[in-house]
Protein backbone atom coordinates (compact mmCIF):
# COMPACT_ATOMS: atom_id res chain seq x y z
CA UNK A 1 0.00 0.00 0.00
CA UNK A 2 1.60 3.50 -0.85
CA UNK A 3 0.60 5.29 2.27
CA UNK A 4 2.36 2.75 4.27
CA UNK A 5 5.32 3.09 1.83
CA UNK A 6 5.04 7.02 2.56
CA UNK A 7 4.78 6.64 6.42
CA UNK A 8 8.10 4.67 6.02
CA UNK A 9 9.71 6.97 3.84
CA UNK A 10 9.01 10.06 6.44
CA UNK A 11 9.79 7.92 9.27
CA UNK A 12 13.52 7.43 7.93
CA UNK A 13 14.05 10.88 7.02
CA UNK A 14 13.40 12.07 10.35
CA UNK A 15 15.55 9.40 12.06
CA UNK A 16 17.82 10.64 9.08
CA UNK A 17 17.75 14.25 11.22
CA UNK A 18 18.59 12.90 14.48
CA UNK A 19 21.32 11.03 13.31
CA UNK A 20 22.87 13.89 11.44
CA UNK A 21 21.77 15.81 14.65
CA UNK A 22 23.67 12.99 17.28
CA UNK A 23 27.12 13.61 14.31
CA UNK A 24 27.02 17.29 14.54
CA UNK A 25 26.76 17.41 18.84
CA UNK A 26 29.90 15.26 19.11
CA UNK A 27 32.06 17.66 17.64
CA UNK A 28 31.41 20.18 19.97
CA UNK A 29 33.60 20.42 22.86
CA UNK A 30 32.64 19.91 26.41
CA UNK A 31 35.61 20.35 28.12
CA UNK A 32 36.69 16.65 28.08
CA UNK A 33 38.44 14.00 25.62
CA UNK A 34 36.54 12.84 23.03
CA UNK A 35 37.59 11.27 19.62
CA UNK A 36 34.72 12.84 18.08
CA UNK A 37 36.02 16.26 18.77
CA UNK A 38 38.95 14.64 15.83
CA UNK A 39 37.29 11.89 14.13
CA UNK A 40 35.95 13.99 10.95
CA UNK A 41 38.18 16.60 10.58
CA UNK A 42 39.85 16.52 7.49
CA UNK A 43 43.25 16.05 6.00
CA UNK A 44 44.69 16.52 3.02
CA UNK A 45 46.36 12.69 2.01
CA UNK A 46 48.01 12.45 -1.51
CA UNK A 47 45.88 15.26 -2.67
CA UNK A 48 42.35 13.81 -1.25
CA UNK A 49 40.50 15.04 1.63
CA UNK A 50 40.46 12.26 4.07
CA UNK A 51 39.24 11.89 7.97
CA UNK A 52 41.59 12.01 10.77
CA UNK A 53 40.13 8.76 12.13
CA UNK A 54 41.13 7.19 8.72
CA UNK A 55 44.51 8.27 9.00
CA UNK A 56 45.19 8.04 12.27
CA UNK A 57 44.77 5.89 16.02
CA UNK A 58 43.06 8.63 18.49
CA UNK A 59 42.90 8.06 22.04
CA UNK A 60 42.44 9.80 25.41
CA UNK A 61 44.99 8.51 27.54
CA UNK A 62 44.15 11.27 30.24
CA UNK A 63 40.39 12.93 30.70
CA UNK A 64 42.09 15.80 29.42
CA UNK A 65 43.92 14.97 26.46
CA UNK A 66 43.74 13.16 23.07
CA UNK A 67 46.77 11.65 21.16
CA UNK A 68 46.41 11.55 17.18
CA UNK A 69 48.87 8.45 16.38
CA UNK A 70 48.85 8.61 12.75
CA UNK A 71 49.76 5.15 10.65
CA UNK A 72 51.74 7.46 8.48
CA UNK A 73 54.24 9.66 10.43
CA UNK A 74 55.12 11.43 7.65
CA UNK A 75 51.22 13.28 8.00
CA UNK A 76 52.20 14.59 11.15
CA UNK A 77 52.75 17.98 10.17
CA UNK A 78 49.18 18.12 7.70
CA UNK A 79 47.13 16.38 10.79
CA UNK A 80 48.74 19.39 13.05
CA UNK A 81 47.61 21.78 10.76
CA UNK A 82 43.65 20.56 10.20
CA UNK A 83 43.43 20.89 13.61
CA UNK A 84 44.35 24.11 13.52
CA UNK A 85 42.55 25.00 10.82
CA UNK A 86 39.15 23.31 12.05
CA UNK A 87 38.86 26.25 14.30
CA UNK A 88 37.45 23.58 17.32
CA UNK A 89 39.76 26.16 19.92
CA UNK A 90 43.05 23.39 20.86
CA UNK A 91 46.19 23.67 20.10
CA UNK A 92 47.84 20.46 18.80
CA UNK A 93 51.19 19.71 19.50
CA UNK A 94 53.55 17.71 17.34
CA UNK A 95 56.03 15.82 19.10
CA UNK A 96 57.63 14.12 15.89
CA UNK A 97 55.38 10.66 16.65
CA UNK A 98 52.21 12.16 17.37
CA UNK A 99 50.01 14.79 18.03
CA UNK A 100 48.88 15.67 21.18
CA UNK A 101 45.94 17.48 21.68
CA UNK A 102 45.83 18.88 25.36
CA UNK A 103 41.91 19.71 25.93
CA UNK A 104 41.65 23.32 28.02
CA UNK A 105 39.03 23.67 30.87
CA UNK A 106 36.04 25.66 29.06
CA UNK A 107 35.46 28.95 30.97
CA UNK A 108 31.78 29.84 31.82
CA UNK A 109 31.68 32.03 28.69
CA UNK A 110 32.64 29.76 26.12
CA UNK A 111 30.36 26.62 27.53
CA UNK A 112 27.12 29.24 26.96
CA UNK A 113 28.58 29.77 23.30
CA UNK A 114 28.64 26.49 22.62
CA UNK A 115 25.36 25.91 24.24
CA UNK A 116 24.02 27.95 21.48
CA UNK A 117 25.63 26.44 18.75
CA UNK A 118 23.98 23.42 19.72
CA UNK A 119 20.26 25.16 20.19
CA UNK A 120 21.20 26.52 16.46
CA UNK A 121 22.12 22.16 15.12
CA UNK A 122 18.73 21.26 17.30
CA UNK A 123 16.77 24.09 15.93
CA UNK A 124 18.21 23.31 11.76
CA UNK A 125 17.42 19.74 12.82
CA UNK A 126 13.52 20.66 13.82
CA UNK A 127 13.02 22.70 10.63
CA UNK A 128 14.89 19.43 8.87
CA UNK A 129 11.86 17.58 10.00
CA UNK A 130 9.06 20.13 10.00
CA UNK A 131 10.53 20.35 5.95
CA UNK A 132 10.15 16.15 5.94
CA UNK A 133 6.32 16.69 6.89
CA UNK A 134 5.07 19.18 4.45
CA UNK A 135 6.79 17.30 1.90
CA UNK A 136 5.14 13.74 3.68
CA UNK A 137 1.73 16.09 3.98
CA UNK A 138 2.05 17.15 0.66
CA UNK A 139 2.36 13.83 -1.00
CA UNK A 140 -0.46 12.61 1.10
CA UNK A 141 -3.07 15.00 -0.14
CA UNK A 142 -1.94 14.56 -3.88
CA UNK A 143 -2.42 11.22 -2.81
CA UNK A 144 -6.06 11.89 -2.18
CA UNK A 145 -6.80 14.39 -5.11
CA UNK A 146 -5.74 11.51 -7.34
CA UNK A 147 -8.05 9.32 -5.59
CA UNK A 148 -5.48 6.77 -4.86
CA UNK A 149 -6.84 7.35 -1.27
CA UNK A 150 -10.08 8.32 0.54
CA UNK A 151 -10.65 11.15 2.62
CA UNK A 152 -10.72 9.52 5.53
CA UNK A 153 -7.31 7.68 4.67
CA UNK A 154 -6.03 11.07 4.27
CA UNK A 155 -6.61 12.30 7.21
CA UNK A 156 -5.49 8.98 9.31
CA UNK A 157 -2.24 9.63 7.36
CA UNK A 158 -1.52 12.79 8.41
CA UNK A 159 -2.60 12.41 11.77
CA UNK A 160 0.57 9.03 11.94
CA UNK A 161 2.97 11.74 9.92
CA UNK A 162 2.36 14.42 12.60
CA UNK A 163 2.49 11.38 15.72
CA UNK A 164 5.93 11.23 13.83
CA UNK A 165 7.00 15.10 13.83
CA UNK A 166 5.90 15.70 17.30
CA UNK A 167 7.78 12.23 18.71
CA UNK A 168 10.82 13.21 16.53
CA UNK A 169 10.91 16.79 17.63
CA UNK A 170 10.77 15.52 21.41
CA UNK A 171 13.90 13.18 20.65
CA UNK A 172 15.99 16.73 19.31
CA UNK A 173 14.71 18.39 22.49
CA UNK A 174 15.82 15.70 24.76
CA UNK A 175 19.49 15.21 22.64
CA UNK A 176 19.81 18.69 22.94
CA UNK A 177 18.97 18.80 26.71
CA UNK A 178 21.70 16.17 27.23
CA UNK A 179 24.31 18.01 25.48
CA UNK A 180 23.78 21.25 26.60
CA UNK A 181 24.03 19.62 30.22
CA UNK A 182 27.12 17.91 29.51
CA UNK A 183 28.86 20.92 27.98
CA UNK A 184 27.09 23.44 31.03
CA UNK A 185 29.43 20.64 33.43
CA UNK A 186 25.97 19.63 35.10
Amino acid sequence: METDNLIKETQGKMDGAIKALETQLSGIRTGKASPALVDNIQVQYYGAPTRIRDLANISTPEPRLLVVSPYDPSILSEIERAILGANIGVTPVNDGRVVRIPIPELSEERRKEMTKVASRMAEDAKVSTRNVRRDANDTCRKMQKDSVISEDEREQVLEKIQKITDSTIEKIDSIYKAKEAEVMGE
